[in-house]
């Protein structure tokens, strides 16, 4: 929804689980020397200071991001993603935290392309600021991403990522997201595709999982991670999910190595914990 700025969620838990996800795929698949595009259908802000108002305002960084700050024995997953943080803060002094654009750009070739959407107006007009220098390498467009991602696929080279992170406040989107995908993937059946849920008393949030495996019955992956018990009030999120088609054959053991050390990391109470299912072929 236009009211909706990611900054006052940057860097919590949910960003912690879909970047690191995201950092690996994107390592994995600039292995290869194909171009690669990668597509972002809500693509917020390029970065984050977790220093200003936006950030301060209920500080979820502290139970995300801040919690694994210092932390020495992070499995490999975790371990490369933050690096990618630290790298936005080289003094060791966690201020700043990359937006999902920001995290792709650091990743991506010469050769690779982005193609960054962002519904919000004050988003996305700080996208385009940001990576003006960078056109026509990366294209950025204030609008709706469900829509617009029609228009970017399949991409010249065959080869692209695409995210698809909504902010869920319109109950619709869960449907809209699910629509979205079922058509990206007829347009393009073997890109990468990656789709951020939260974790909520929402009836649409439980069904979710179980009507995305629907949508190819092989190489699919389900991950989510749950930091604490339901409120008693119904609302909040406790957690978030992610559902990857077509993910790479090495990421199912990677999470079986993460998760457990998030879940002690970020938990917040016995209600914490995690799943990790997939159907690969």
């Amino acid at each position: 929804m236009l009211s909706y700025r990611h900054a006052f969620h940057a860097g919590n838990h949910a960003d912690v689980l879909k970047h690191a996800v995201l950092v690996h795929l994107l390592g994995y698949l600039t292995k290869k020397e194909k171009p690669l595009w990668y597509v972002d259908t809500h693509a917020g802000a390029a970065g984050y200071a977790l220093d200003e108002a936006w950030a301060q305002k209920n500080a979820e960084y502290e139970t995300g991001i801040g919690r694994l700050w210092g932390a020495k024995d992070a499995p490999p997953l975790i371990a490369d993603y933050l690096e990618q943080v630290r790298g936005l803060n080289p003094d060791g002094k966690l201020r700043a935290y990359p937006g999902s654009a920001q995290i792709a750009m650091n990743l991506l070739r010469e050769q690779d392309r982005l193609r960054l959407f962002e519904l919000h107006s004050t988003e996305s007009r700080g996208l385009r600021e940001h990576f003006a220098k960078d056109s026509p390498r990366v294209m950025v467009q204030a609008g709706d991403g469900f829509d617009a991602l029609k228009s970017v696929l399949p991409p010249p080279s065959r080869r692209g990522l695409v995210l698809i992170d909504p902010s869920y406040e319109d109950k619709r989107d869960y449907a809209r997201a699910r629509a979205a995908i079922e058509d990206a993937l007829q347009r393009f059946a073997t890109g990468v595709y990656v789709l951020w849920y939260p974790v909520v008393q929402r009836r649409e949030s439980g069904q979710f999982p179980a009507s995305l495996k629907r949508l190819q019955r092989k190489d699919w992956l389900h991950v989510a991670l749950t930091v604490k018990a339901p409120s008693v009030d119904g609302y909040g999120l406790h957690g978030s999910g992610l559902f990857i088609l077509n993910p790479p054959w090495d990421l199912p053991a990677l999470l079986k190595d993460a998760m457990p050390w998030l879940v002690k990391a970020l938990g917040q109470d016995a209600g914490a914990g995690y799943a990790l299912e997939s159907e690969l072929a």
